[in-house]
């Protein structure tokens, strides 16, 4: 194969490719269609799953911007599929798709690190939307080179490192979801205001839905878990949050 065939190959590549992948798996196909068309129009690409098998296997040879994952599979159940994924690659977000409104589902979906979860029948456009919000929160702005900072409190300390999206709390490395990175950045990179839980859900979320304070509640839950003992996020009940290490020159 000559060299202009080769070039030719690689742009044909990318392409195919200069789109966002989205796995989306679904065991009604019927909804999956839907799905797959409309994010098709707003330029992503799809890959279908029509449920659990072949899934994480694939995740070794097709990256995916976001997951879409119907809670009730026929093979298995979403939210275990998602705990998978999560183990393959946290960086990886996902939103739920379930016909039972139940609290508790909502809830489950959260502390399981999703970014987001609706309720069937849905509007196929607003998915869409949803989508797109999430892309944006959980992207890394491109071209713009960002210092890491380090904080102190306690005696402890927590390092973010912004451009390449890594938490080291006492010079160990902590594992977040996207959305969970981008509380904490948001909120240290506003230090030490206190930050209202309406202004969370609209730059960190992206808009705002019902059952914003047990959304943000819950993901606030699961980052102060995973960041240990010292309570680095402060709680202003009724309110918001506030960031309260000190930053330290580096």
């Amino acid at each position: 194969m000559g060299k202009d065939s080769l070039v030719s190959l690689e742009l044909a590549y990318r392409q195919l490719y200069h789109r966002s992948m989205i796995y989306v798996v679904e065991d009604n196909s019927s909804i999956r269609q839907i799905i797959k068309a409309y994010l098709e129009l707003a330029d992503f690409q799809v890959v279908e799953f029509e449920g659990v098998k072949g899934v994480v296997e694939s995740l070794a040879f097709k990256h995916p911007r976001l997951c879409i994952l119907d809670v009730m599979l026929g093979d298995g159940n979403g939210f275990e599929l998602a705990k998978q994924i999560h183990q393959h690659d946290p960086s990886i977000p996902f939103l739920f798709l379930t016909a039972r409104e139940s609290e508790s589902d909502r809830i489950t979906g959260l502390e399981l690190g999703g970014e987001d979860y609706v309720i069937k029948p849905f509007s196929a456009k607003e998915l869409v939307l949803r989508v797109q919000a999430i892309l944006r929160r959980v992207e890394q702005p491109h071209g713009e080179k960002q210092s890491s900072s380090m904080w102190e409190k306690d005696g402890h300390t927590l390092v973010l490192d912004e451009q390449k999206h890594e938490v080291l709390v006492d010079r160990l490395p902590v594992s977040l979801t996207a959305l969970e990175w981008k509380l904490l950045s948001y909120l240290a990179l506003n230090a030490p205001v206190l930050i209202k839980r309406e202004r969370l859900l609209g730059q960190c979320l992206g808009y705002t839905h019902d059952g914003s304070d047990r959304t943000i509640n819950t993901h606030m839950k699961n980052l102060r878990a995973k960041l240990g003992s010292v309570e680095w996020i402060q709680t202003v009940r009724g309110f918001g949050y506030a960031f309260s290490g000190t930053k330290k020159e580096r």
